[in-house]
């Protein structure tokens, strides 16, 4: 009995505890919230703090694809491309959306206290309020459904303006100032500037759409749900329930993996796998001729499977975290959300005068449906994390893209060198900078000449091209010609001396297999003007008909389909009509220099003399790369290389340089047959050292060890008169031969002499014998 008396007496003392603190509590209620809210929102402006103190530390060690400050800085740089002003029509469409947005919570406040009202209608039985509220429940959906649409709508467009937007910007910056060669040739950090254009521009503008939408909607519909919520059930409730979900969340984010590190790993492997595909499309008959499909089938299979491996393993994470979260936001929270609809059942809120039990079920069932709707505001929010790292890895993708092209028109590239020679003896060459100019001419003057894997091939190449001055270009493969091509084009930085060229409309370009763009067959003649150049040029058809009869090929036009014809064009033509529609091309044109690098490689010698006739008649001072000799007697000057690092520029004089040549064949010829008639000497030596042996013997006479007979004998008494005489021609030629080197040095100095007399250049050359 004693015991029972004092458990009694501590149950009643806990109760008048807890009943004076509930008074206490009730009669300071609004300081006490208030003091709970500043806390609250102090530790949250901490936490930014903190994590915007961790983003600063970690700044050397970030990852493509994460939140941090680097993502915030690159999306506010895309943001103010998307939408570059209050008044531009994306603004406008995002303050259109944002009033659907709240017009669509609005509605879902009304609604939920609409489903309350019915439940009470049916708990109190009134038929008449259920059909009242009915009639308003169906007259709520017209507006509902209109503003739904519309928001569909305006998501969509957004994304479509959003694309297009930067799509132009990333156009008007990659197709100027040949940014689009040296991204490809000058610079390695962007591998595939075509997926970035095309795909994954798409996917950050839709992503970027649907973001907003997906994020400022929850936001919306937390912040009024919850404050409805606070005056139905206690802010007090509400407290505990936010941080008991806080902590939930906390740990989710803790187990949540690096998304935005998957998505842009795997943007670019499919852009690695893509790009394959298009090397094997672009080389098949390289390919083909070489029988390499096992090889390429290979390379593409190893590329398939590293994407699948790098797919399956993301797949395998989201189905973990796609568990955790659906556990933690779909049935721990709520749980935690039917306890807070029954608090005004059990505890008594200040305010509140809802007392029956038709009053109590419209409160729980309006309570219930805005804590849904809040629920599922706060699992967008959260599912919106996944959504904001994935728009991460594209923001760090096209964010790098615009990066490389700013920096490329800076002058500053990063390309990892390949070179032979040591990087550190040409890192003087490569870091520095030459001048270009512009004048009436072309000169060069010291100009380093660099290999694309940073060999230096010519230390310093000066050479000039004044008008109708025509220069003929030889030297081997990988001598520098290529070189010195990019860098008259402008496409290549000049890394030393000064240079001055023409403007770049004065000069053309035409390589050995030309390039035929898409369009009709007027486009490809007047190639790169449009048909409005073409009318502000003056010319017309006819004009473009003479041209290609004077380059032979007028008959395409009608056999073709006319000049409004399309077609793909490098498959309808073969590769000579291709070199004379470009060299059609240079006479519609008429630059003031024309750079011919093979065009006419294919060409009879017939049509060779035409178009180089043609070309000179038209005042276009040539530069041409060849090895023809036909080609030579078209050109004043001469610039050889000798592959090792030396040249020449000097005076042309083709005819004597043809007899030289000639001359030098014929030497090659009878030097190339010497090992023959030594063979035969020896031969003949032999046959004679036989018969010597058997005269003195008195033995037969033999031949390699066989008896021959009177006649053969007589035979080799003949071959020895001509074993003589084959010494003698060798002895000639061994003469020949020494007067025609002592004439060719002559020669040599000669010319030598002859340059240095009319102002030519010569690199120091090696002494040779």
């Amino acid at each position: 009995m004693a015991v029972q008396s004092k458990l009694a007496l501590t149950d009643r003392s806990l109760s008048a505890l807890l009943t004076h603190a509930s008074h206490i509590y009730l009669t300071h209620r609004t300081s006490i919230s208030r003091a709970v809210y500043l806390a609250f929102f102090i530790a949250l402006l901490n936490r930014i703090r903190l994590a915007a103190r961790a983003q600063h530390k970690s700044a050397a060690r970030r990852e493509k694809g994460e939140l941090n400050r680097e993502f915030f800085r690159n999306l506010w740089r895309l943001l103010r491309i998307v939408i570059p002003g209050v008044r531009s029509k994306e603004m406008r469409l995002v303050v259109t959306h944002s009033v659907f947005l709240v017009i669509r919570t609005l509605i879902s406040l009304y609604v939920a206290e609409l489903d309350g009202k019915l439940v009470s209608s049916l708990v109190r039985g009134k038929g008449r309020d259920f059909l009242w509220n009915i009639g308003w429940w169906m007259a709520v959906a017209v507006p509902a459904t209109f503003t739904n649409s519309m928001l569909s709508y305006h998501q969509h467009k957004l994304a479509l303006q959003y694309r297009t937007r930067l799509t132009r910007h990333i156009h008007d910056r990659y197709l100027s100032r040949m940014t689009f060669y040296a991204l490809g040739n000058l610079d390695d950090r962007i591998q595939n500037a075509d997926q970035l254009i095309t795909v994954d521009v798409t996917k950050f503008a839709h992503s970027l759409a649907e973001l907003y939408s997906n994020l400022a909607k929850p936001v919306l519909d937390m912040v009024i749900y919850n404050y409805q919520l606070s005056r139905n059930v206690g802010g007090e409730g509400l407290f505990g329930m936010a941080l008991l979900v806080q902590v939930s969340a906390n740990v989710m984010r803790l187990l949540t993996p690096p998304f935005g590190r998957f998505v842009a790993d795997e943007a670019r492997l499919e852009g690695e796998f893509r790009h394959s595909h298009a090397r094997l499309i672009e080389a098949a008959e390289e390919v083909a001729l070489l029988a390499g499909e096992d090889a390429e089938k290979t390379t593409l299979d190893k590329g398939y499977f590293t994407l699948i491996k790098h797919v399956n393993h993301t797949l395998r994470r989201r189905l973990y975290h796609g568990m955790m979260e659906d556990f933690v936001i779909k049935y721990f929270w709520g749980a935690l959300g039917l306890a807070l609809c029954a608090v005004p059942v059990f505890f008594k809120i200040p305010g509140a005068t809802r007392t029956t039990v038709g009053d109590r079920t419209e409160s729980f069932v309006t309570n219930r449906r805005l804590l849904l709707s809040s629920s599922d505001a706060f699992g967008r929010v959260m599912f919106s994390y996944k959504e904001l790292t994935e728009l991460a890895g594209y923001t760090a993708r096209v964010s790098s893209l615009l990066s490389a092209i700013d920096d490329i028109h800076a002058g500053r590239f990063q390309k990892a060198l390949v070179s032979s020679a040591s990087t550190a003896s040409n890192a003087a060459v490569l870091s520095g900078r030459g001048t270009v100019s512009e004048g009436p001419d072309i000169s060069f003057t010291a100009v380093p000449i660099v290999s694309p894997n940073g060999d230096v091939l010519i230390h310093s190449l000066t050479f000039h091209v004044r008008p109708q001055q025509h220069l003929l270009i030889v030297g081997p493969n990988g001598c520098g010609k290529s070189s010195l091509f990019r860098i008259m084009g402008g496409l290549w930085p000049v890394y030393g001396g000064a240079v001055r060229k023409p403007p770049p409309h004065d000069i053309f370009y035409i390589p050995q297999r030309p390039y035929i763009s898409r369009g009709n067959l007027r486009q490809q003649v007047i190639y790169p003007d449009c048909e409005l150049d073409m009318a502000a040029r003056g010319v017309s058809d006819a004009e473009l008909l003479r041209i290609l009869e004077t380059v032979g090929i007028a008959g395409i036009v009608e056999r073709d389909g006319g000049w409004e014809a399309e077609r793909e064009w490098r498959e309808v033509w073969s590769g000579g009509i291709q070199q004379r529609v470009a060299m059609a091309r240079l006479f519609y044109h008429r630059p003031k220099y024309a750079i011919l690098d093979e065009c006419t490689s294919s060409q009879d010698l017939a049509t060779e003399k035409t178009l180089y006739d043609t070309a000179k008649a038209l005042g276009i001072t040539l530069i041409t790369v060849s090895h023809r000799r036909s080609l030579w007697t078209y050109h004043e000057n001469i610039l050889q290389f000798d592959g090792q690092g030396n040249y020449v520029f000097t005076k042309l004089d083709a005819e004597r340089r043809l007899r030289l040549e000639d001359e030098r064949e014929e030497l090659e010829l009878q030097l190339r047959a010497m090992p023959e008639l030594q063979k035969r000497i020896a031969e003949l030596e032999a046959v004679l050292q036989d018969r010597e042996d058997t005269e003195e013997g008195g033995a037969p006479v033999t031949a390699g060890g066989v008896v021959l007979p009177i006649e053969a004998a007589g035979v080799a008494e003949a071959s020895g008169a001509e074993a003589e005489g084959a010494e003698g021609i060798a002895g000639t030629s061994g003469k020949k031969e020494e007067e025609e080197g002592e004439k060719g040095q002559e020669e040599g100095k000669e010319e030598e002499k002859e340059g240095k007399e009319e102002g030519g250049y010569f690199s120091p050359r090696p002494a040779s014998t």
